[in-house]
């Protein structure tokens, strides 16, 4: 957790895209696998969050679109924050065993009043049902922290629906 929040932070710092990062680690033994930070205002691409970045990559690498597909080398995905609805749906296609993230959904919200979409109200207990266990809140200060960073840069806070900056 403590590389992603690193590379969340210098994403905001230098300016190259949002608040998020997120990595992809064999289970375990804490391999990196491959790691992606937010680029949706750079690429001009609404899916270019960091959890599609690292999931994208680290399937590139291994030559196969299921991350689970060996059972003696689990893979994880560790995000700066909860996924989103479209990440969310990413994470059940991907093989990934386990998400740890660092801020809720919450924070995302209520500090820089990002639209995480409609996510089920019951989404931890589905992504349980699929095998993939959930260890949330990991580092959360050192998350929100990040967050603030970007409020207070003037971070765009973008969607297709408010896509201004934030004031």
């Amino acid at each position: 957790m403590e590389l992603v929040l690193r590379l969340a932070r210098e994403n905001v710092t230098r300016e190259t895209g949002g608040p998020f990062a997120a990595a992809v680690f064999e289970t375990g033994s804490g391999k990196p696998i491959a790691v992606g930070v937010n680029r949706v205002e750079p690429m001009n691409c609404s899916i270019a969050h960091a959890e599609i970045m690292a999931i994208m990559l680290a399937q590139e690498r291994l030559k196969t679109y299921d991350l689970g597909n060996d059972p003696r080398r689990p893979r994880e995905l560790v995000s700066s924050a909860q996924p989103c609805a479209m990440c969310f749906g990413a994470l059940l296609w991907s093989g990934i065993t386990r998400l740890v993230f660092s801020a809720p959904a919450r924070d995302v919200k209520g500090i820089l009043g990002f639209d995480e979409g409609p996510m089920p109200p019951a989404w931890k207990k589905e992504l349980i049902a699929r095998g993939i266990a959930v260890q949330p809140g990991i580092l959360r200060k050192e998350g929100i922290e990040v967050l603030r960073l970007y409020r207070e840069k003037g971070g765009t806070i973008y969607n297709s629906r408010r896509g201004a900056p934030r004031g």
